[in-house]
């Protein structure tokens, strides 16, 4: 994990959020879509088949990529029993304000 000073606010708080939930999957709404990080992307791109990418880290550095895996928040109902059924405890934080 990057450290804490070298993320971006998003990333921040989706950090923060991890450490109050260590145990559970984080599922991250970002826009129209709920997306996961580092070894969370891992673990459920290889449980819900959907595709793992990186975001670039500091200054666009390849060593400092973070995994990211995420779908579209519509296809909650979709995705969140498989989770579930694979034995995850899942957290969901979701916006509750226009991110304007």
């Amino acid at each position: 994990m990057a450290k804490k000073d070298e993320v971006t606010p998003m990333m921040k708080q989706f950090y923060d959020f991890k450490a109050k939930h260590p145990d559970a999957l984080l599922l991250f709404r970002c826009g129209d879509f709920y997306e996961t990080y580092a070894e969370n992307a891992v673990i459920a791109s290889e449980i819900l088949g959907i595709t793992l990418t990186k975001r670039s880290g500091g200054a666009g550095k390849k060593e400092d990529a973070t995994a990211m895996a995420g779908f579209p928040h519509h296809a909650l109902d979709t995705y969140l029993p498989k989770l579930v059924r694979a034995g995850k405890r899942v957290a969901i934080c979701d916006q509750l304000e226009d991110p304007s």
